[in-house]
């Protein structure tokens, strides 16, 4: 198992490499090729050469053309690279295929994104995702592989029965694998216990999501004055955080970060990270963060909002919040536009510049407001405690003192907050005046 996982440890960390990218003669090809390199920057690999390959040069063996892999192999060699990597998803054939041409190891984009989760990883829930995403990615590349050591296929010194290396392999990573969902679902169920404490609580549950390097950091950072780590990188985020904050006229909610979206997400780390982001799928609201100054802003939303619909939550209520405004030329002010005919709504700020916060945290009260009571109520003074209690609850409206010491407030809470302050013999209101319902 330790030698193992010493070769897995020994196929990440590329230093120096030869980036492969392919052009498919289409109007996103500058786009696509920035976020190649953006990735590759991610990963914290030295770009040394760009090779870029026409479709006229694809064969279905490596991908690339003989005379394409062969410029790439003397490139690389020349510049003494350590890996190539390339901006496409490779079948495990075209991959070996490939790395034996070049005498190289090769990386296509699912394992450059799966490298780079390694990286960012934090909590135990998400380091073990990626450990399984990584062993589902590698056990399909296994195959041909430390041929040397196998001892199944006769000759002198080499005959008897055996275990191959390959199967020796296979098995170690199958053994890991059970090990790994043994333990997901463990988290998970600790995960689900949370998410019922907080729906009984009748505590909203706010989620942010939105293409990689959106700002969706900043802004959580913006609105919890939490210090969530956020660099101008792509998936600087990786594991979801949650922190409650108070939202006014609604109270406490919960609102929560998770990991960034991009373009031709692998179907594993989608499986892998399906826990995650069922927070998404288990909101009240979703806040979907869209970086404003990006020119193909309108692509990455559809994207966004295929992967949403992809784990079932592209019904859920949602903000579409345009981050970056300070970054649009020519400027644009922060604002809030009127409501779109699926009932979502645009927000306009710069979460760095401090500008339009305001404005989100009101859209997103509004849109948890739903249907709210007003009540009034009269406190002893002996009710301190209780007193402070309501306040913590954020749902003090107002509050004023009779002539008899008692305490008037001003109530705004939804019928089911009421219902269970009715419940709770602690408060014994002395009085109480009719409640009235008011509207979002």
């Amino acid at each position: 198992m330790a030698e193992l996982f010493h070769r897995i440890e020994q196929q990440r960390h590329a230093e120096r490499a030869v980036l492969v990218h392919l052009d498919l003669h289409d109007a996103n090809h500058a786009e696509d090729l920035n976020e190649f390199r953006e990735l590759v920057d991610s990963a914290g690999v030295t770009e040394v050469a760009l090779v870029i390959a026409k479709p006229s040069n694809f064969r279905a063996r490596t991908l690339l053309g003989s005379g394409k892999v062969e410029e790439i192999a003397e490139l690389a060699k020349a510049l003494q690279a350590d890996v190539i990597i390339v901006n496409f998803a490779l079948s495990p054939s075209q991959e070996r295929n490939l790395s034996n041409d070049c005498q190289m190891r090769v990386v296509d984009r699912v394992g450059l994104i799966l490298d780079i989760f390694a990286q960012r990883a934090q909590s135990f829930e998400g380091k073990l995702q990626v450990e399984l995403a990584q062993l589902k990615h590698m056990a399909t590349r296994l195959v041909g592989g430390w041929s040397h050591l196998e001892r199944q296929k006769g000759g002198i010194g080499l005959r008897g029965p055996g275990e191959t290396q390959l199967e020796s392999d296979r098995r170690l990573i199958q053994e890991r694998m059970i090990m790994l969902e043994k333990r997901l679902a463990k988290v998970r169920g600790h995960r689900d216990l949370s998410r019922k404490s907080r729906a009984k609580n009748e505590l909203p549950t706010v989620v942010l999501v939105g293409y990689t390097n959106a700002g969706k950091s900043t802004i959580f950072n913006a609105l919890t004055r939490a210090d969530v780590y956020a660099e101008d990188r792509l998936f600087a985020t990786l594991d979801t955080t949650i922190r409650r904050i108070h939202l006014p006229g609604v109270g406490p909610c919960a609102l929560a970060d998770t990991v960034g979206f991009i373009r031709h997400i692998p179907h594993d780390l989608v499986a892998a990270f399906r826990s995650t982001l069922e927070e998404a799928t288990n909101a009240s609201l979703l806040i979907h963060i869209i970086d404003a100054s990006d020119p193909r802003r309108d692509e990455k939303i559809a994207d966004v909002m295929s992967v949403l619909a992809e784990i079932g939550a592209k019904d859920l209520p949602i903000i579409h919040v345009y981050n970056k405004i300070d970054a649009c030329i020519p400027t644009v002010e922060a604002h809030v536009t009127p409501a779109l005919p699926d009932g979502s709504r645009e927000v306009w700020v710069s979460a760095k510049a401090e500008l339009g916060m305001a404005l989100l945290v009101s859209a997103i009260a509004e849109k948890l407001e739903g249907e709210q009571l007003e009540v009034k109520v009269a406190l002893a003074a002996s009710k301190g405690k209780q007193r402070a209690q309501l306040y913590a609850m954020g749902q003090v409206l107002s509050e004023s003192f009779d002539e008899k010491g008692l305490a008037w407030l001003t109530l705004r809470l939804s019928p089911a907050q009421w219902a269970d302050i009715c419940q709770d013999s602690r408060f014994e209101f002395k009085e109480q005046l009719a409640s009235k319902a008011l509207s979002a």
